[in-house]
């Protein structure tokens, strides 16, 4: 077999060239750009001093630097060097740098028990059983029409990009496991098929802290988060997201009718 080229006259060309080599492959391109040029100049960008308080908001100063860490091209030192170049005292970034070791401690997790990447670490903590869950994703989740106007939109960011924000992430996640009652592993194949972050022990240990198979207990969310968090990016109307449109302590009844009412985590 032929080596394959590394140099192309420009991206559009690089692109042709995969979309001959994986004609199978649907969608277009995503806006995220590979390479270490790309990734050094999201690295400089970086705000480690705001990540802290804003990291939660849709367009808060989260660094997108995940993809280029998931292929190597970065590596978790070089990001942790780079931020706390960016502060006088490392408690000034503690979150950031927490977060650069949730990643090294899931894979750690996952070389000492590869079992438990796809198998529940713990029974669910819903008052449901895992035979209560659905085995397959359902079309319109897969195809972002659910109805639901803000989980549609983060659906087809997913789709057609291969990149969605965190908090994000965990409001699909919840949705898929515990308002439409999908097993987690379902959903967690689903984000590895288009996420370019695809990392799969991130990946399916957050997927098993939000379902409560390696947690405590279940996440939920309300609309009132998401309108916190993103309103200024999707729709968060009422009338576009009923599902979402109630107190937490209606959900957790709807949800969880056989548990008591503090038996749920939200965010």
């Amino acid at each position: 077999m032929d080596p394959l080229p590394t140099q192309f006259d420009s991206r559009d060309a690089l692109v042709a060239h995969v979309k001959a080599l994986a004609p199978w492959a649907a969608g277009e391109r995503s806006y995220i750009q590979g390479g270490r040029a790309k990734a050094e100049r999201k690295l400089a960008a970086i705000d480690p001093l705001h990540y802290g308080r804003t990291r939660n908001f849709g367009n808060g100063k989260v660094t997108r630097l995940s993809p280029y860490l998931h292929h190597g091209i970065l590596s978790l030192n070089e990001v942790r060097n780079e931020a706390l170049a960016r502060c006088s005292h490392p408690q000034q970034i503690h979150k950031f740098i927490q977060e650069l070791a949730w990643r090294a401690f899931w894979q750690q997790v996952l070389r000492a028990h590869p079992g438990w990447a796809w198998e529940d670490v713990e029974p669910y903590k819903t008052g449901f059983a895992a035979e209560d869950y659905a085995d397959a994703l359902p079309d319109d989740i897969a195809q972002g029409t659910t109805g639901v106007a803000c989980i549609d939109a983060f659906i087809q960011e997913l789709i057609h990009t291969g990149y969605l924000h965190n908090h994000a992430r965990m409001y699909l996640a919840s949705y898929v496991v515990h308002f439409r009652r999908v097993k987690w592993q379902a959903g967690a194949r689903w984000f590895l098929h288009h996420l370019l972050d695809g990392d799969l022990a991130s990946n399916n240990f957050s997927w098993q802290w939000v379902a409560s198979t390696f947690s405590h207990k279940p996440y939920i969310f309300n609309l009132e988060n998401v309108d916190t968090y993103f309103g200024m990016l999707v729709d968060t109307s009422p009338a576009k997201n009923v599902p979402l449109d109630a107190s937490y302590e209606t959900l957790k009844a709807r949800l969880f009718p056989h548990l008591p009412e503090a038996s749920c985590a939200a965010r």
